[in-house]
């Protein structure tokens, strides 16, 4: 892991100047763009149709969006030295595109920024979503390599559903069945999101729980635990699901058998893994569609 903010050298050269649009896209890149843009607009949906106004729901999508940004730029910082051991070249560190130092630093002005924008939502939900946030940077400093890997998924990701209704008008709390489903969510992406890494995981003495479960086990369980989310949120709300629901429930069952049984027929498939992220999708429509819920 570099210990200063210098340019990537290669032997025998000069400082190659790293340009400020390689630094952007590497700095975009190091977020994972794509699950922090899902949790942030999904966090913003929520808190608009809880009846947060557009200055709260800014406030939230602001303060889950730089929480957001430090979990992502953390993670490639802490494992600059386990990437570039393994020839990564999908880092942006290892692609040279920025240092392990500059996101250090992202990743602690982000972390700043989240607190002010936390806080500002008020003194409790404030601290429920800095918990939440703290429990994705103990992932990545060292629970990722523990049997306990799953912990701060499950905690965090029900923490967040808990501070966007905190956060929201009226003085009501989350309804249980929505923290559950949200912590089954949290444990099920977990899973899904290792199974393309394991081997690389496996070389740097990464050892989650999907890691000692075994990659066959592991792509069975990712779909079962995302499944049973997508159950819980169908079932949870008051009153019989809708055809919407229904339907949500159903997709998800069709895409996890498909997954658990390309997993246990073919484990070295990457199907499962886009079969297990196909479920975690439709089981956050199936939250969206059941908002108006998750407040009692």
């Amino acid at each position: 892991m570099a210990g200063r903010d210098a340019p990537p050298r290669s032997p025998g050269a000069g400082a190659r100047p790293v340009g400020t649009l390689r630094t952007v896209r590497g700095l975009v890149l190091a977020s994972h763009p794509a699950p922090a843009a899902v949790v942030t607009a999904l966090a913003a949906a929520m808190a608009a149709a809880l009846g947060s106004g557009p200055g709260r729901t800014a406030l939230v999508a602001l303060a889950v969006g730089t929480g957001q940004l430090s979990v992502g730029w953390s993670n490639d910082w802490i494992d600059a030295a386990r990437d570039r051991a393994v020839g990564r070249a999908d880092k942006p560190v290892v692609a040279g595109l920025l240092t392990a130092a500059t996101l250090r630093r992202g990743a602690l002005a982000a972390l700043v920024v989240c607190a002010a924008a936390s806080l500002a939502t008020g003194l409790l939900p404030g601290p429920v979503h800095l918990a939440a946030v703290a429990g994705a940077w103990a992932y990545n400093a060292r629970l990722k390599s523990t049997a306990w890997s799953w912990a701060p998924y499950a905690v965090s990701f029900a923490l967040l559903l808990v501070f966007v209704v905190l956060a929201a008008p009226g003085g009501r709390a989350p309804a249980p069945w929505a923290a559950a489903a949200a912590a089954l969510l949290g444990v099920g992406a977990h899973v899904a999101n290792t199974l393309p890494d394991l081997d690389d995981d496996a070389a740097t003495c990464v050892r989650g729980l999907p890691h000692r479960l075994g990659r066959r086990t592991a792509g069975v369980l990712a779909p079962a635990v995302l499944l049973a989310a997508v159950a819980v949120v169908v079932a949870g709300p008051a009153g019989p699901p809708g055809p919407l629901a229904l339907g949500c429930g159903a997709l998800a069952a069709g895409l996890a058998v498909a997954a658990g049984a390309v997993a246990a027929a073919r484990p070295r498939s990457r199907a499962p893994f886009a079969l297990g992220l196909a479920v975690a999708v439709v089981c956050v429509v199936a939250l969206a569609l059941a908002v108006p819920d998750v407040a009692v």
